[in-house]
C-alpha cells in the first residue's frame, strides 16, 4: 500500500495509529537480500530510488530492477555495463543508452515539463552530459542538449545563448580546466549546476582541476556537483525545474 493511501485512510478514520505506525514500519522498504529498496522515497523527496549498477553484479540488478519496477511502474539505473542491460532486458520497455550507461525500464515519463539546458564543453564530455539529460528527462523535465560549446570556441556558446537564458536550470559540463560554468554563470540568468568531468591531460588530475576551478567561481549563481557525477547534476536540475514551475511534482538509487 502506498503512503498516500496509508494517510488517507489514517485521516478518514478506517485505520487506527497503531496501525499505521505497524503498516509503516513494515514497507518502508522492501528487502531484497542483496539490498533495502526505498519505494516510498519519491513521495517524500519528489524523486524515486536509482539503482547503481557499477559494482553490482547482473544478478544483483536484475532483481533490483525487478522488485521496484513492480513498486513504481518505472527504474532508471546510472553506470551500466552491456551485462546489466543483459540481465534486465527482459522487463517491460527496457533500453540502453551505451553513450550515457543509463538503463531504464517500465513506463516513461507522462509529460516532459519545464526546460533543463545541458551545456558541454567539449564532445569528450558528452557521455557525462548524456547522463545528466537523461536522468533529468526520465525524471519528468523537458531537457535541450547543446553539446561543444567550449570556451575555446566562445562564439559557438554565444550562437545558442537566447535558448540557454530560456532554461529554468542550465547544467554546465566540462573538463580540462573548467571554464566554462564562470563564463555561462556571467552571461545567463538562470542558476548554474557546474559538472566537472575527468577529461583533461595531467595537471587536469582526473578532474580535480575543473572541479576547484568551479568550486572557485567568481560568477554568482553557480551550484557544483562531484566529478563526472552527470546523474547528480540532472536529478538536481529537475528539482530546481519543478520548484521554477511551482510544482511539488513528485518524481528515485539503491
Amino acid at each position: 500500500m502506498s503512503l498516500d493511501r496509508l494517510l488517507d485512510d489514517f485521516e478518514a478514520g478506517r485505520i487506527t495509529r497503531e496501525q499505521l505506525k505497524r503498516e509503516m514500519s513494515g514497507s518502508a522498504f522492501i528487502d531484497v537480500g542483496c539490498a533495502k529498496l526505498d519505494h516510498h522515497r519519491a513521495e517524500r523527496t519528489g524523486g524515486p530510488e536509482v539503482v547503481y549498477c557499477e559494482g553490482k553484479s547482473p544478478d544483483q540488478v536484475a532483481v533490483i530492477f525487478d522488485r521496484l519496477l513492480r513498486a513504481n511502474g518505472r527504474v532508471l539505473g546510472t553506470r551500466a555495463g552491456r551485462e546489466h542491460f543483459e540481465a534486465v532486458s527482459g522487463l517491460d520497455n527496457a533500453r540502453f543508452d551505451p553513450v550515457s550507461r543509463l538503463i531504464t525500464a517500465g513506463s516513461s515519463a507522462v509529460d516532459l515539463e519545464g526546460k533543463v539546458v545541458v551545456v558541454s564543453a567539449g564532445t569528450s564530455d558528452t557521455p557525462v552530459a548524456e547522463e545528466a539529460a537523461g536522468t533529468a528527462e526520465f525524471l519528468g523535465s523537458f531537457v535541450v542538449r547543446h553539446f561543444d560549446c567550449g570556451v575555446a570556441g566562445i562564439h559557438r556558446l554565444f550562437s545558442v545563448m537566447g535558448e540557454i537564458n530560456d532554461a529554468s536550470v542550465i547544467i554546465a559540463v566540462a573538463g580540462m580546466e573548467g571554464a566554462l560554468p564562470s563564463v555561462i554563470g556571467g552571461l545567463a540568468l538562470p542558476p548554474i549546476v557546474a559538472v566537472p568531468t575527468s577529461v583533461g591531460y595531467g595537471a587536469n588530475f582526473q578532474g580535480l582541476a575543473p572541479l576547484l576551478t568551479m568550486m572557485n567561481s567568481c560568477a554568482p549563481g553557480v551550484g557544483v556537483v562531484n566529478i563526472d557525477n552527470g546523474f547528480g547534476a540532472g536529478y538536481l536540475a529537475h528539482k530546481i525545474n519543478m520548484l521554477a514551475l511551482g510544482g511539488g511534482q513528485r518524481t528515485e538509487r539503491a
